[in-house]
């Protein structure tokens, strides 16, 4: 029995399509995140590429297999699904620096634990707040509009045309200025009340000073902040299911302006 030999112009359109793949797979800030084992994200990436290279074969450019140009090439690929995940990584980061600024204000500077998916220590608020966010993101499917994008990406910017000179770096910046207002938004309620309640304690301090304003002021704090957070978690899920239905937009946007 003979057997058949794999092409090598269909070798190197795998390997690009599963370059592309592991790049937009690995920027999924749920699935892929940094506490996920390497063999099930290169495992999960390599079976998405089988089902997707049938498809995807017809509009991948073939270029010549040798070194250094088809490893750049890959890289190349990889880079665009990175840029991508960073479009949708900008929403969760807003979302625990937002948590961050209220566990500080609050008392919980000291409180932090280990954050598995980025690798450092954040607060138990900044947690709480991610993996609400991650519950929503889920729920909305976003991690289907990866894998959408993935196919839809050949049909905007086919292999080999990453572009960086075009308005793509301006658009990263833009959103990222966007992602301090959100923290903002998402911590504005708890601040301003913590902000009423600080100054309510420095007026009665100076009316009653015997009063302990000190000891009185964490129980107070946490209190409110608990009871507010708990209140505002509708205010919450209202800006991140705008934010991530915007996310197609965005996506769409910056493989515009990669061309």
């Amino acid at each position: 029995m003979e057997l058949t030999l794999f092409p090598i112009e269909e070798f190197q359109a795998f390997l690009i399509c599963f370059s592309r793949v592991i790049g937009f797979m690995s920027a999924i800030p749920v699935l892929f995140a940094a506490q996920t084992p390497t063999q099930i994200k290169a495992g999960l990436s390599f079976l998405i590429t089988m089902l997707l290279f049938p498809i995807l074969s017809p509009q991948i450019v073939i270029i010549p297999f040798k070194f250094p140009d088809f490893p750049l090439f890959m890289i190349n690929e990889v880079l665009l699904g990175a840029l991508i995940g960073l479009v949708a990584r900008f929403i969760f980061t807003s979302v625990q620096f937002g948590g961050k600024i209220i566990g500080f204000q609050m008392g919980f500077a000291m409180a932090e634990v280990m954050d598995p998916q980025n690798g450092a220590q954040t607060s138990l608020i900044s947690q709480f707040q991610n993996v609400f966010a991650i519950f929503i993101f889920i729920s909305l499917n976003g991690h289907h509009l990866f894998l959408q994008a993935a196919v839809h990406s050949y049909e905007f910017l086919p292999p080999g045309n990453l572009n960086f000179g075009g308005e793509a770096i301006p658009y990263l910046v833009e959103l990222s200025s966007r992602m301090f207002e959100l923290g903002v938004q998402f911590s504005a309620p708890v601040i301003i009340l913590l902000l009423l309640s600080s100054f309510s304690l420095g007026f009665m301090s100076r009316i009653f000073p015997q009063l302990n304003v000190f000891l009185l002021s964490f129980p107070l704090n946490i209190s409110i902040s608990f009871i507010v957070i708990g209140l505002t978690l509708n205010m919450t899920v209202v800006i991140l299911t705008r934010e991530f239905d915007d996310l197609a937009t965005r996506i769409l946007t910056m493989l515009q302006y990669l061309r």
